[in-house]
């Protein structure tokens, strides 16, 4: 059996979890990309992972939490990256769908997330669901 450090990255990147989405929510490594924001966001919540997705939200925007143990259980399917999108020098978007099941019942989520870099990292600021 894998350690879970070995395992494929929850994202779908095909990479190792430790060399993917486990740089940035175990090493504390800083995102390159929104995409790699995103993609490690993605990873977070699969993991229930409220720390992180707190970390890298905006602060204007930003719950106070998430309560991801207090709602109903989902599994998470797959991620697909649609559109990554540099709109400025320190402004993106990114395009995605998530795919999840909750009590048996698929669900997906289709949003274009927009990203703010401040001081050099890259945050979550909010999405349109489409």
């Amino acid at each position: 059996m894998k350690s879970a450090k070995e395992l494929s990255c929850p994202c779908g990147s095909g990479k190792p979890f430790s060399s993917c989405c486990g740089r940035y929510l175990d090493q504390n490594e800083t995102a390159a990309t929104a995409e790699n924001l995103m993609r490690s966001r993605y990873s977070a919540y699969t993991l229930m992972r409220e720390d992180y997705l707190l970390a890298t939200w905006h602060p204007s925007t930003r719950p106070a939490s998430l309560d991801l143990t207090g709602q109903p259980a989902q599994q998470w399917l797959g991620l697909t990256v649609k559109r990554h999108e540099q709109t400025a020098a320190d402004q993106a978007i990114v395009e995605f769908v998530a795919r999840y099941k909750i009590n048996g019942r698929a669900h997906r989520l289709h949003e274009i997330s927009r990203f703010v870099r401040e001081n050099d990292r890259w945050v979550y600021v909010d999405g349109e669901i489409l």
